[in-house]
């Protein structure tokens, strides 16, 4: 297993040191839609690739209202997972990371409730969008943190039967609904035409595929030196896009993952692959390092990291044992039995 940064949240553990897209809109079944409730739990893995450094970092808490006590309220079954995959060294990620649950949660004043309904879901996305915009801030502030480092980042909140998820960068997440891939987040890259042209039309360029000739995304936390003075429009900047889900039965898992996925495979082709793991052996810890082993397989050139998160449990089959080889049975006649016999006693007289 390769260099790994990752916070994971067992109930009741604490963490210490720890324009919007459209929405997706999926017709749900009516049948078991209100009786659903996602069952989570979460596997993850991480290698450091062909890099000299390893910049990502990740977060899972399979259970946000136990992590949080009585401090805040949320539906349930509530969760919290993040990617950050960081750039001009490891500084930026890991300062977000050391202090998600601070920005995300405490500065951007999560909103709290027992239930889903229209209301909570503007407040969470606002505090979201928030978040991330205090995370950018408090790394222009910090002195631990070069003003070349930076990071994307991609969240993903279960909130009852709801999936939030905010990205700006290029991570990517990708539910499985039935077998079909359906992804959450849009890779914020130059080569991403409205995003190429918000850059355009802030100042910036794009050259050879990269936002002012330097970086290969069009959002991140950080790289305080590519923005323009607090308060100014910036060609590059902290800003999410979400997308957002009501989870019926036909959603089996959520794939989160770094690029370093998906420079070498595409949405449906990692979907099928961790769905074939899963009915095989439903390990959701052993599905994410098989992704990575097999982007590295197919020669990725980055950091790897990968969460899977499912919200059902798969019916798999115990390999069968190994069937016993048949014995063939023959019959001899009387005369060939004799003549063996004959055989057999003119040998033993030698």
């Amino acid at each position: 297993m390769g260099a790994e940064a990752e916070v994971v949240v067992q109930p009741g553990i604490p963490v210490l040191d720890v324009p919007p897209c459209p929405q997706v809109d999926m017709k749900s079944p009516e049948s078991g839609i209100f009786q659903f409730s996602p069952s989570i739990r979460s596997g993850s893995f991480s290698d450091i690739g062909p890099r000299r450094y390893m910049e990502d970092e990740h977060i899972r808490i399979d259970d946000l209202a136990a992590h949080f006590g009585s401090l805040l309220q949320f539906p349930k079954p509530s969760a919290f997972y993040a990617v950050f995959d960081g750039h001009g060294g490891a500084e930026a990620a890991a300062f977000v990371r050391k202090n998600a649950i601070r920005l995300f949660f405490e500065d951007a004043n999560f909103p709290q409730a027992s239930e889903v309904n229209d209301e909570f879901l503007e407040e969470v996305e606002n505090s979201l969008r928030k978040g991330f915009l205090i995370a950018d801030l408090a790394l222009a502030d910090d002195c631990g943190v070069s003003s070349s480092s930076g990071t994307t980042a991609l969240t993903a909140l279960v909130l009852g039967r709801l999936l939030m998820v905010a990205n700006a960068g290029d991570c990517r997440a990708v539910l499985c609904r039935k077998g079909e891939a359906i992804e959450m987040s849009q890779d914020h890259r130059p080569s991403y035409a409205l995003e190429r042209r918000r850059v355009e039309e802030l100042g910036g360029f794009i050259d050879d595929g990269y936002l002012n000739g330097v970086l290969s995304v069009t959002r991140a936390l950080g790289d305080w030196d590519m923005k323009f003075p607090r308060g100014s429009a910036s060609p590059l900047i902290a800003e999410p896009e979400f997308r957002q889900i009501m989870l019926t039965e036909e959603d089996e898992f959520l794939i989160i993952g770094c690029d370093g996925i998906w420079d070498v495979m595409s949405s449906q082709q990692a979907v099928s692959m961790v769905r074939r793991g899963l009915r095989r052996h439903d390990d959701p810890e052993q599905c994410a390092k098989d992704l990575v082993t097999e982007a590295l397989r197919l020669h990725t050139f980055d950091n790897l990291t990968v969460i899977i998160v499912c919200f059902t449990s798969f019916d798999y089959q115990e390999p069968s044992p190994t069937r016993q080889r048949k014995l063939r049975c023959c019959s001899i006649s009387a005369e060939a039995l004799c003549s063996l016999r004959n055989l057999l006693d003119g040998s033993g007289g030698q």
